[in-house]
C-alpha cells in the first residue's frame, strides 16, 4: 500500500496555481510536480504541509491508502 493524495482535486478554488499551493505547503514546486506524477512518495514534510494548506480538511479527506499497482483501494486514512 501506498499513500496518495487528493490535494490537487482540491486545490481548485483555493489556489490558482501549483506555486501557490507549494508555497503554502512550504515544499518546492517540483517536489509537488513529482508526487502528482508519481515519480516521488509522500512525505512527513508533504503531509504537514498539505495540513497547512487545507486546515479545514481532515487527513482521510486529504489522503487515500492505494496498493502499488495502482488498483482502487477499499480502505482510507481514518
Amino acid at each position: 500500500m501506498i499513500v496518495k493524495t487528493r490535494i490537487f482535486e482540491l486545490r481548485n478554488g483555493n489556489y490558482q496555481n501549483l506555486s501557490e499551493l507549494a508555497r503554502t505547503m512550504g515544499i518546492s514546486v517540483s517536489q509537488l510536480y513529482r508526487v502528482r506524477g508519481g515519480k516521488r512518495h509522500i512525505n512527513q514534510k508533504f503531509i504537514v504541509g498539505a495540513v497547512r494548506a487545507f486546515p479545514n480538511c481532515k487527513l482521510n479527506e486529504l489522503f487515500y491508502l492505494a496498493p502499488k499497482d495502482g488498483k482502487a483501494a477499499k480502505n482510507v486514512l481514518r
